[in-house]
């Protein structure tokens, strides 16, 4: 998935933010704090772009942005305690309307991308798994949707034995072949995929089940929400997530090798190498920086699958989309 068309849509935004000049910039820096998952996590990958660059004073920011594991995060973000979040799962935002939680999605950082891997030489294809098997992160919504793309295949979970695990454990299965298959996601993936050259994935059609649900190859799947009262109170500050957001993203594909170096951190030399070819392929990353106005179609249909599946109540309403037209 190379589609980073609404970058550029970034360069406008940054340019009527300048008009106020440097100097306004850094005078009158606005505080944000946005909880995130803690690394390797997709939610962590951008954050230390824009740390490292200042993307967040170039656009009159000043970004805190604090690492909690996924149940810490869902219940202070939902609490409210932390108004924006960066970890944000397109399904679980329109869970949490369900709940009570006024949340929106401002916009989306990644698309959707998982997979089921294995070295067993009798699982070749998901109908393979029948009686045997899977560890995944089951409460997780990329376990939700591999469950809707395997009804795609005609695969009834059901024969399934899930053993439920949490994400970080998840190359530990696989790598000490404790279940059939693993179902995961990137950055695990490849992580996994440096240490195991014997992994191997099968094939879920996620680009070829997709298309012919929603028209469209476009998966939204992970980006930032907020509270609908702090959106209130701070549509500026909003444009200017935006466009530091957007920066770290055309930063990363723009300069690959540099990029995973800064988000590895204090990672190996294979894990850097790793992370550039990840970044320069971007199929499994899905990096797609877009309004989430902009994908209003493709969000409802994933809020259709979470329905499909039970895992939504009933279809979230248009104040879980930014900007939406039936706003």
């Amino acid at each position: 998935m190379k589609s980073i068309q609404h970058l550029m849509s970034a360069t406008a935004i940054a340019a009527s933010l300048a008009i106020c000049g440097p100097a306004a910039a850094q005078d009158a820096l606005t505080d944000v704090s946005i909880v995130v998952f803690g690394p390797p996590s997709l939610g962590a990958f951008l954050p230390p772009i824009i740390e490292s660059q200042n993307f967040d004073e170039a656009h009159g920011l000043s970004i805190t942005f604090e690492q909690r594991t996924p149940d810490a995060y869902a219940a202070q973000f939902n609490s409210g305690e932390f108004k924006v979040g960066g970890s944000a799962a397109l399904l679980t935002v329109g869970l949490a309307e369900a709940r009570g939680v006024e949340a929106t999605y401002l916009f989306n950082l990644f698309d959707y991308w998982g997979a089921v891997v294995t070295t067993r030489d009798d699982v070749q294809s998901l109908g393979d798994l029948a009686g045997k098997d899977l560890a995944a992160a089951t409460g997780t919504t990329n376990y939700q949707m591999f469950r809707w793309l395997a009804a795609q295949q005609g695969v009834d979970l059901s024969s399934v034995t899930a053993v439920n695990t949490a994400p970080p454990g998840l190359v530990g299965y696989a790598m000490a072949d404790r279940a059939a298959a693993v179902q995961l996601w990137e950055p695990a993936f490849t992580s996994l995929s440096a240490q195991n050259d014997a992994i191997r994935s099968i094939d879920l059609n996620i680009k070829g089940a997709w298309s012919e649900f929603a028209g469209s190859e476009k998966i939204p799947y992970l980006g930032v929400a907020a509270h609908r009262d702090w959106v209130a109170e701070n549509p500026e500050a909003v444009e200017a997530l935006y466009a530091a957001y957007s920066d770290a993203a055309k930063f990363v594909m723009e300069n690959p090798e540099e990029a995973a170096a800064i988000i590895a951190g204090d990672g190996t030399d294979d894990v850097r190498k790793n992370y550039t070819t990840l970044i320069k392929q971007n199929d499994r990353l899905g990096l797609n920086v877009a309004m989430a106005a902009d994908m209003q179609e493709e969000i409802r249909s994933v809020y259709k699958v979470g329905v499909e599946l039970d895992y939504l109540p009933a279809m979230p309403t248009d104040a879980t989309i930014y900007g939406a037209s039936g706003e």
